[in-house]
């Protein structure tokens, strides 16, 4: 099993504290947000590691970390920057942004669960809004579960049916083999015809990861929630780095 880290994003809305350094690189008490990420997947035996940088590639300096430059990441959006590394999309992989926080419980949930193709979900997300003013929960990719299949992930969803759960996506996904086929041919099959608007984004090159699983969604392709239970947070900005320095010792 391989993980593929997006760290291609400019951080905008972290301000003067990213604009220098990727946001991967922020510092939560002593550690990197990506040096925990690391530290975690190699603790679990994943040792190939593919880190996608973007602005300031040179501040990347992990050993044994192989790196992919998107070297268009101020043209597209993050959906494109993780198919920076398609080639790379083969075999068992987990991929996940470089701004996300998570325990090591998160990650053997992930890892242990049987799906081909397998959105990490937290249906405890709301929690996860309290003191956060500057990142409401209506930003949230929200993902509504109905017979053990996602059948939509899309933001702000704040009316499900009664058989229905909603849930967050929290930024990881999984592949098995056969997943990562389907993902990749996917794209490949959406990206020969470059629509314009393409689910929730205004063109193809401006989509995000989340645009591209409805898409496949609709295909009839099941993708699968995995349901994962412990510490995680996102950094999107400034509040959230604050909050996140106190919960990581």
């Amino acid at each position: 099993m391989k993980a593929i880290i997006i760290a291609a994003g400019s951080a905008k809305r972290l301000g003067s504290q990213t604009k220098e350094m990727p946001k991967g690189l922020l510092d939560i008490n002593g550690k990197s947000i990506l040096e925990r990420q690391i530290e975690i997947l190699k603790n679990n035996n994943i040792e190939e590691i593919i880190i996608i940088t973007g602005p300031h590639k040179d501040k990347f300096k992990f050993n044994k970390i192989r790196y992919l430059e998107d070297t268009e990441y101020e043209k597209h959006d993050v959906l494109l920057s993780l198919m920076a590394a398609k080639n790379e999309i083969r075999g068992d992989v987990i991929t996940t942004y470089s701004d996300i926080l998570f325990d090591e419980k998160i990650l053997q949930q992930i890892i242990q669960s049987k799906v081909d193709i397998g959105i990490a979900t937290d249906l405890n997300w709301e929690s996860k809004y309290e003191n956060r003013t500057e990142h409401p929960k209506s930003q949230a990719d929200n993902v509504i579960i109905e017979n053990n299949k996602i059948i939509k992930i899309k933001k702000n969803i704040s009316q499900i049916a009664k058989n229905q759960k909603n849930g967050e996506f929290i930024g990881i996904m999984k592949f098995s083999e056969k997943g990562s086929k389907i993902f990749v041919d996917e794209f490949t099959r959406v990206e020969k015809n470059n629509p314009a608007p393409f689910r929730d984004a205004k063109t193809f090159k401006k989509s995000y990861l989340t645009d591209m699983i409805q898409e496949i969604i609709e295909q009839n392709i099941l993708v699968e929630p995995i349901i994962v239970n412990g510490e995680w947070c996102e950094i999107d900005t400034p509040q959230d780095l604050e909050n996140a320095k106190k919960k990581y010792i």
